[in-house]
């Protein structure tokens, strides 16, 4: 039998709500640390997340596929992929600033599916099926309406890469001297989030991976915004990324 999309979303909402509290109950707790580099580090609950949000995914469809930050797991031919970003903001969680989610989204046959996002610190859990309406915590949410660049706040983030940081400097000069505010948030995911509901404007960066922004993208969407994507040349799934309410011209 096909599973609802109504079910799978139940699922990845357990999921997210059930990585969620490992993550809050270790919050400001000493972390080990997996691989501290030069723009980013990795922790050990990083792969205890994902391992936690598989396990539940495959123990309900043990036949779908698993692609996320810390790797890939079951079926990788099945029409079914789950896309996971365990911690998304893991430099923000490990210096304990609480602005970091945990984000997962599912694609059939290439295209997505689903997307759940949820900010284990303030609760808010963002929930998506396509063709129906984008939810924050129960409540249909839209992109802000806001049409003047001089009154937009939005986010510009920056890869680990040299490249990507050459790249993104430029854009986030400009968007300091543009807009009301520009910031630098550290979580992508929860950045697009946050323009899925109106509090950004724009979510912009030069080279992001799919995890990362999977299920925003589907949020936006739905919320009435638009997503342009351009993928890298040369590495599958890594793109540039202008995401936004579509109500401005960014100058981009």
């Amino acid at each position: 039998m096909t599973p609802s999309p109504e079910s799978l979303l139940q699922l990845a909402k357990d999921a997210a709500l059930a990585a969620g509290g490992l993550l809050r109950s270790n919050f400001g707790k000493p972390l080990s640390v997996a691989a501290n580099e030069a723009h980013d580090i990795k922790i050990d609950l990083d792969r205890r997340s994902q391992d936690l949000i598989e396990n539940i995914l495959l123990s309900a469809h043990p036949n779908f596929a698993v692609y996320g930050e810390e790797g890939i797991r079951g079926d990788q031919s099945s029409e079914y992929q789950w896309i996971i970003d365990p911690i998304d903001g893991t430099v923000n969680f490990f210096y304990a600033i609480p602005h970091f989610c945990v984000s997962i989204a599912l694609r059939k046959n290439g295209k997505l599916l689903l997307g759940v996002i949820y900010d284990p610190m303030r609760e808010e859990l963002w929930t998506v099926v396509s063709g129906s309406p984008a939810t924050l915590n129960g409540h249909p949410i839209r992109v802000s309406d806001r049409t003047e660049l001089s009154e937009a706040i939005l986010t510009v983030g920056f890869s680990k890469s040299s490249e990507a940081i050459d790249k993104g400097m430029p854009i986030f000069e400009r968007m300091v001297r543009s807009a009301k505010k520009c910031r630098a948030m550290g979580s992508a995911a929860l950045d697009v989030a946050y323009v899925s509901c109106g509090r950004l404007d724009a979510y912009i960066e030069s080279q992001i991976n799919l995890w990362d922004i999977a299920a925003g993208v589907l949020l936006v969407e739905a919320a009435g915004g638009k997503v342009d994507l351009a993928p890298h040349p040369t590495i599958p799934d890594k793109y540039s990324a202008v995401i936004s309410s579509g109500n401005m011209d960014l100058g981009l």
